[in-house]
């Protein structure tokens, strides 16, 4: 076997070619020398997801929190349209943090149920959003999210030795004040996207992303950033009547 293996992976390879006695249990990993496996402090598998270290997803307490989670969030989907108030409450149930004015368009996708995620106010997600919150993802206000955007913390250790056993590890996602998520975009852990920038349609965002610009593509980069001509246009060649934004905001106040 060789020693160059970090010896978490030399215990499971030892486990499996049979020289390690002991079984490699939720709560235990074992380091593997030439001769004999040697116990290493235990730490909850609950705990370890929000470390950014490796764990086992599959741990029985992990699983039973999800259940309960999961049922909350069938039971959001399946509401009606005219059922506003119903919605509303669970969502506060759901979320780790609701601001104020949040709105979600059934249906929504989410490993935890929301558990695991902060809205600021106003944050609105249209159909089919998928957020895998297996760790905490953070949303800020007035951002927006488009149909079928996934925002994902979990990820899997490329080394197929550890994949046999399912080991995952979660990296925190921050998504900054009022943001535009497009269509299709695919945020990966440990990402952050900055205050106003707008993520364009089918962008994977593998990196960090800086605020007050248009980024795009696979991988997304950025494309410009915001500027005196976007005070002017909102698309292409049409101009902003601001004349007429400012009677519609009379009105609303």
């Amino acid at each position: 076997m060789s020693s160059a293996l970090p010896v978490e992976i030399q215990c499971i390879i030892a486990r499996r070619r049979g020289y390690c006695k002991w079984p490699l249990t939720k709560d235990r990993f074992f380091a593997y020398n030439e001769e004999k496996c040697t116990e290493v402090p235990p730490m909850a598998m609950k705990d370890r997801m929000h470390t950014g270290a490796l764990y086992l997803p599959g741990d029985d307490e992990i699983m039973d929190r999800q259940r309960l989670c999961l049922d909350r969030l069938y039971e959001f989907n399946h509401t009606r349209p005219s059922e506003t108030d119903k919605r509303q409450a669970l969502m506060k149930e759901m979320f780790a943090e609701l601001g104020e004015n949040c709105y979600i368009e059934p249906p929504f996708y989410s490993n935890f149920g929301g558990a695991h995620v902060h809205l600021g106010n106003h944050v609105y997600c249209n159909f089919a959003v998928t957020m895998v919150d297996d760790t905490h993802i953070y949303i800020g206000d007035n951002t927006m999210i488009a149909p079928n955007v996934t925002i994902a913390t979990a990820g899997h250790p490329v080394l197929p030795e550890l994949r046999e056993y399912d080991y995952q590890y979660n990296m925190p996602v921050h998504i900054g004040r009022t943001c535009w998520i497009g269509a299709g975009a695919v945020i990966l852990p440990g990402v952050t996207v900055g205050d106003n920038t707008v993520i364009g349609a089918g962008s994977v965002v593998t990196k960090d992303i800086p605020a007050n610009v248009v980024a795009v593509g696979n991988p997304c980069r950025v494309l410009r950033s915001i500027s005196d001509r976007d005070k002017k246009y909102y698309f292409r060649d049409h101009p902003i009547d601001h004349a007429q934004i400012a009677q519609d905001l009379e009105k609303i106040k």
